[in-house]
């Protein structure tokens, strides 16, 4: 019998993990999932784990800090994911098979003193340094001014990106432009690869927030209508351009928040292309779904009348800023607990 996983995989869905724990890369590689992402929140819940302290313990005995340890350890263990898809990679020429390794997320903090320009400058810088020597390792760029600032560059010099916290159609926009115009910088395509991750959950999550007046009909749809949206202008746009690979959407935040949400509320409406990157514990839900199938929905709107409302009532605008916000926020305090982490590691691995 086919497995809930298996059934979405059919319908055309690449299915990535969000997490490079390496047991639950594993298992998740054996139910069909063909790469993975990470994030500061992952990393510091890996290590909060006690699983890597003689890891740790062999990098301060080598005199690093605290911030070469932890940019150590997310190396290592992105690499360690790597592996694992390493024969994705190569069976699909370069189509699949990737881990994300995020740039620094503290780019992006409210006490960052850097200017606009030299953000773009450290943004290029990291990207060109973590992505050297890996050939399925995708770049983790925000699309913030700085990421959306440097990508062209990145692109350009060879880099796999993927251009994360998108909520709206102006970023992935800004986000495609600025990559096509780095690939047409290259003397061939023949390797150039790139996605974009829209966030969906937290749409809906503000959405039922801050736009209270929508209908029963339309609350709770619109983080789906804006990443469907935006694969169809994705599929648009890449069409007649002859790249070898598939430049794909990444449909994020796919994990339900609300307890009476079906757990593959998302999953399945956005089942049918490009690539899913499923919380561990969204895959383990939908498994257990006993006898759940799926079928192609990622092109699939709902009614003239609920987009209208739609369009009507959430600003965009006002909805991207609010997100983007939280979104960094979200990723720059977890780095600067990971940073306090290993210095407590430090001090409690000194005392052992």
């Amino acid at each position: 019998m086919t497995s809930p996983l298996e059934s979405l995989i059919a319908t055309g869905t690449k299915l990535w993990l969000d997490s490079v724990d390496p047991e639950l890369v594993r298992s998740n590689h054996a139910l069909g999932a063909t790469g993975a992402t990470s994030n500061p929140i992952i990393i510091s819940d890996l290590i909060k784990s006690g699983r890597f302290d003689e890891t740790i313990g062999t990098l301060i005995g080598k005199g690093l800090d605290d911030e070469q340890i932890a940019w150590q350890m997310t190396d290592q263990l992105v690499r360690d994911a790597q592996l694992v898809f390493a024969d994705i990679h190569s069976q699909t020429n370069g189509n699949d098979g990737y881990v994300s390794f995020e740039l620094d997320p503290l780019l992006e903090a409210t006490d960052c003193t850097l200017s606009l320009e030299d953000k773009i400058a450290r943004y290029t810088e990291l990207g060109k340094q973590w992505a050297e020597g890996h050939t399925n390792r995708m770049i983790k760029v925000p699309a913030t001014p700085a990421g959306l600032g440097c990508l062209e560059e990145l692109v350009a010099a060879g880099v796999t990106v993927n251009v994360t916290l998108i909520f709206s159609e102006r970023q992935y926009n800004e986000a495609r432009d600025a990559v096509w115009r780095g690939a047409q910088r290259r003397s061939s395509l023949k390797e150039f690869k790139s996605v974009y991750s829209i966030f969906v959950s937290r749409i809906d999550v503000y959405t039922d927030q801050q736009v209270s007046e929508l209908s029963d009909a339309a609350q709770g749809q619109v983080g789906i209508v804006n990443a469907k949206r935006i694969w169809k202008l994705n599929q648009e746009f890449w069409a007649d351009k002859n790249c070898p690979l598939d430049q794909e959407l990444i449909f994020a935040s796919t994990g339900t928040k609300k307890p009476e949400d079906p757990k593959d509320k998302y999953v399945g409406s956005l089942a049918g292309a490009d690539i899913q990157t499923n919380p561990p514990s969204t895959n383990e839900a939908i498994q257990q779904l006993e006898g759940a199938t799926y079928s192609r929905q990622v092109d699939q709107l709902p009614a003239e009348e609920v987009l209208a409302e739609i369009d009507d009532k959430v600003d965009f605008t006002k909805l991207e800023e609010v997100l983007m916000q939280e979104g960094l926020q979200k990723f720059a305090d977890p780095q600067k607990g990971l940073l306090a982490l290993i210095g407590e590691k430090r001090k409690e691995l000194a005392g052992a």
